[in-house]
């Protein structure tokens, strides 16, 4: 079922991306428009495509996946954008793109596993410390909605949201296991320290009123018809909902590094409400990209990876996340009126973005650390803090919540190498 599954997800994945109805790269999908309106041919696009992309899929998607052990969806998706737009238009290129991106999604899963076994084969198997780049995420996550207060609202209130929410997280280390009706019930306290930071985010946010001397734009009348066209795919894209909540649900994929941890540590509950609050983030971004080009996100907010989090059935997380996507679909235009009556929680979704970001960057950078030293002390600090400050000055450097795990897979390599050549000696 996985990879029937997958190569369902990468088969359509392409298609969409192919005529145009959805790509994954945020970047991207204000471009697809200048080809659908001849604005530019299809080898600009192709090569723009490759360019934005190829780079996050090798430097970012495919080292956090490994490190996991699960496909992180960009290692998926911002491939199949790419194999989409190189295809030819019409049928023709459909069966194409359906044909590659199927085979794609096949090699993703069948590489990420021939690659964990080989790790394993090895004479210094590292896969075990290579899992601690992913210890720090676990804790970080809970901080960003205090990092979203202080961006918005002031440092002063974010340090008090962050404080609280580091109440919150210790009261339920010390008083968060019970029993009701002689069932053990423990609460999670990072998930919990996250519930309180996303209330306290949302107060504050909705709080914020409207700039009245400010000129009123109403993208979904502007573009009316961008609208109408996505409305028009609504079934296909529902379809695509549904096939990544189900390789969700499977333990396939995740949304993001943060979530895609929390799974791999079985903490299901955790990557669905980190997911939800990524999905809250992603509303203005997604909604006002499609409604202004009229191409979708063929992940749509991202609320369909909450479903397959929290629901074990594949088919069943097949019929919930076609549902979400349906209705993130449907509702579309009334979704762009309603931010505009809460300008704070428009705000919110950039900061949010921006916030998990720059605590993914650190978590990643210190994740990775940790793994490097556990494998070889001192090496492999010295491994990861060079390739950090040495990819800065580099004319194409990797995105920076790459350096982690690329670095610690970098050291895993190396000491193998050391070991060969008698320059490394196993430890006792």
């Amino acid at each position: 079922m996985q990879y029937v599954v997958i190569a369902l997800l990468g088969a359509l994945a392409a298609i969409l991306s192919n005529t145009g109805v959805a790509v994954f790269n945020d970047g991207f999908r204000a471009i697809v428009p200048e080809y659908l309106e001849g604005r530019m041919d299809k080898k600009a696009l192709a090569a723009t495509s490759f360019a934005i992309s190829f780079g996050l899929v090798i430097g970012f998607g495919i080292p956090v996946s490994i490190a996991a052990s699960i496909i992180l969806i960009h290692s998926i998706l911002l491939g199949t954008d790419i194999i989409g737009s190189f295809c030819p238009s019409g049928k023709k290129g459909m069966v194409i793109s359906g044909v590659a991106g199927a085979a794609y999604g096949i090699g993703i899963v069948y590489g990420l596993q021939f690659v964990v076994d080989l790790f394993a084969k090895l004479p210094v198997n590292f896969l075990e410390p290579l899992k601690q780049v992913g210890t720090p995420i676990t804790v970080a996550f809970a901080v960003f909605p205090a990092l979203v207060v202080a961006y918005q609202f002031g440092t002063k209130k974010g340090f008090l949201t962050g404080l609280v929410a580091l109440l919150v997280r210790q009261i339920t280390v010390i008083y968060g296991t019970f029993s009701i009706n002689g069932m053990n019930i423990k609460l999670d306290a990072e998930g919990m320290a996250l519930l309180a930071g996303m209330i306290i985010m949302i107060i504050f946010a909705v709080q914020e009123k409207p700039d009245p001397n400010a000129p009123k734009v109403d993208l979904a009348a502007i573009f009316a018809e961008r609208v109408k066209k996505i409305k028009k795919n609504l079934p296909i894209l529902a379809l695509m909902g549904g096939l990544i909540s189900a390789a969700t649900s499977l333990s396939l994929v995740a949304g993001d590094p943060i979530s895609l941890n929390l799974l791999a540590e079985g903490k299901n509950t955790e990557a669905a409400m980190t997911a939800l609050a990524r999905g809250i983030g992603f509303i203005p971004l997604v909604a006002t990209t499609a409604i202004s080009t009229g191409v979708y996100a063929p992940a749509g907010m991202t609320f369909v990876f909450v479903a397959g989090f929290l629901i074990g059935n594949p088919i069943l997380a097949f019929v919930a996340g076609a549902a979400i996507m349906a209705l993130e679909v449907y509702f579309l235009d009334g979704l762009a009126k309603l931010m505009d009556k809460f300008p704070g929680v428009r705000k919110c979704g950039d900061n949010i973005r921006t916030a998990m970001s720059k605590v993914l960057e650190v978590a990643l950078l210190i994740g990775g650390m940790m793994a490097a030293q556990a494998m070889a002390p001192g090496l492999g600090l010295f491994a990861v803090i060079g390739l950090y400050v040495l990819n800065k000055t580099s004319k194409k450097p990797i995105v920076d919540m790459a350096v982690g795990p690329v670095g610690a897979i970098g050291v895993g390599i190396l000491i193998n190498i050391l070991y060969l050549v008698g320059l490394y000696v196993l430890p006792v």
